[in-house]
């Protein structure tokens, strides 16, 4: 079942029908997050914690299994309660997305990338939806966005990862 908030507004990107439930519900959390920190946009990071809390088959993506994972959200959640603030208020920026232009109101250049990227994968691989796998991957193909830099400052072995998952993109 497909998440009340999420609509084909501009600030979802008009994605409810090219996502999977599992993204739909990423997607809602992560706007419930960003709103509830005070940030203006959903970032890359909103959606990598999205991702680790909705979908199992993310949380196996990672070579460091479930210790990794554990500490990545352990980063992840002192973000959330307000440890290590810099980004607050700020727009996400990376390569990727300065290339993919502004992007809908309410999400970051980046997040809005990494979203139509994972679509994109979806496409490629004939799924007609992007499912979680798929926003991963997407996230780390942009190397400079939120969610790399969590990934690395929490410690996450980042070359296995973006091996596996890049291939595909």
């Amino acid at each position: 079942m497909r998440s009340p908030t999420l609509s084909a507004g501009q600030d979802d990107t008009g994605c409810e029908d090219r996502v999977s439930d599992v993204v739909a519900a990423v997607i809602a959390g992560a706007r419930r997050r960003a709103v509830r920190d005070g940030d203006a946009q959903i970032d890359t990071a909103h959606l990598l914690h999205g991702l680790l809390e909705s979908d199992p088959d993310v949380r196996d993506a990672f070579p460091g299994g479930s210790p990794q994972v554990s500490r990545l959200l352990g980063y992840l959640v002192q973000r959330a309660i307000g440890y290590g603030l810099r980004w607050s208020g700020g727009v996400e920026g990376s390569g990727t997305a300065r290339s993919a232009g502004s992007g809908p109101a309410g999400w970051s250049p980046a997040a809005a990338a990494a979203l139509e990227t994972a679509v994109r994968r979806a496409v490629s691989r004939g799924a007609s939806r992007a499912d979680g796998l798929d926003l991963l991957a997407a996230l780390v193909h942009d190397r400079e966005c939120r969610a790399m830099e969590v990934l690395r400052r929490a410690g996450v072995a980042v070359a296995p990862l973006v091996t596996a998952l890049e291939g595909e993109i």
